[in-house]
């Protein structure tokens, strides 16, 4: 067992637009702004129990860190329950239960009151602000955004850890093939080394969120998360602007998704099995090849 290499993450307190575009945005470099939400009604009332007071009765579904097996489609949740209900668990007790892409317009409308788009110099597509819940413990599997987006992620009600790989150490974290993710088997806090030696190769970007914290994730970053905290985010997304970004974008929502899942469907966990173990094969070749050469 090992522990993937790591930077901190540049910390400010404030940002100007000029500095953001300049030294973040064009450079495709993350940055955590600690007072960026601090002006939003949300620093002051956004809580666990604020959430569930306007929960209400309606039902979400929630996933968990099982593989979908078979001729499940690659996104299937483990339950539904009432919100209410799931965050009584978040407040009272550890749960790999996680509820994301809460779309807030449709479901709770009256939470955009309390925060507004940072005039940081992104153009933040307004009809798509998403929430993440997480209990105490759970963890979101290593996974760049399919859409390819800029991101802003506001964490609030306790801490959560977030590791960052730029687009191009992919080659290190095993990509599973037609997804947007890495090997669901590998422990990324206790990876084996044995099994997966490319990984000693990777080198992240360690950031702990607390309450009103942003995180701005560039176009394609690979995040994985942990819940140090029941709690729960808000992202604010920014859609590539560049030609090369859009294409991709277009091209996983259009014929990756569905292609995998097509071949889930008809041929179903052989499928799974056969695509991991020749990437796994592929990856570790390529660095006990590199390993020899150099």
């Amino acid at each position: 067992m090992g522990t993937i290499k790591t930077t901190p993450i540049t910390r400010v307190k404030s940002i100007t637009k000029d500095d953001f575009i300049n030294n973040y945005y064009k450079k495709q470099r993350p940055v955590l702004i600690e007072n960026l939400s601090k002006e939003w009604p949300a620093y002051n009332k956004w809580n666990l129990d604020y959430i569930q007071s306007l929960a209400g009765d309606q039902i979400v579904p929630l996933y968990n860190n099982e593989p979908t097996k078979g001729r499940q489609n690659s996104v299937v949740p483990a339950k539904k329950m009432k919100l209410y209900d799931y965050i009584e668990i978040l407040k009272t007790q550890p749960t790999d239960l996680r509820m994301f892409f809460y779309n807030v317009l449709q479901k709770m409308p009256e939470l955009t009151k309390d925060f507004s788009y940072p005039d940081i110099g992104l153009k933040f597509f307004k009809k798509l602000p998403v929430m993440f819940f997480g209990g105490k413990g759970s963890k979101v599997l290593a996974h760049y955004d399919m859409d390819l987006a800029d991101l802003v992620h506001f964490h609030f009600h306790g801490t959560k850890k977030v590791t960052l790989f730029a687009p191009d150490q992919a080659k290190h974290l095993y990509k599973v093939p037609f997804t947007v993710h890495n090997l669901e088997c590998i422990d990324m806090d206790h990876p084996d080394f044995e099994k997966y030696p490319a990984l000693q190769l990777a080198e992240g970007i360690s950031v702990e969120m607390k309450h009103g914290d942003a995180l701005y994730m560039p176009s394609g970053y690979w995040h994985y998360i942990t819940y140090e905290d029941g709690g729960f985010s808000i992202t604010l997304r920014a859609f590539p602007r560049r030609f090369k970004q859009f294409t991709e974008f277009v091209t996983n929502i259009v014929f990756m998704r569905t292609f995998e899942n097509l071949m889930r469907r008809t041929i179903g966990q052989k499928w799974v099995d056969y695509k991991e173990q020749k990437m796994v094969e592929r990856v570790n070749k390529k660095y006990y090849s590199s390993y020899t050469n150099g």
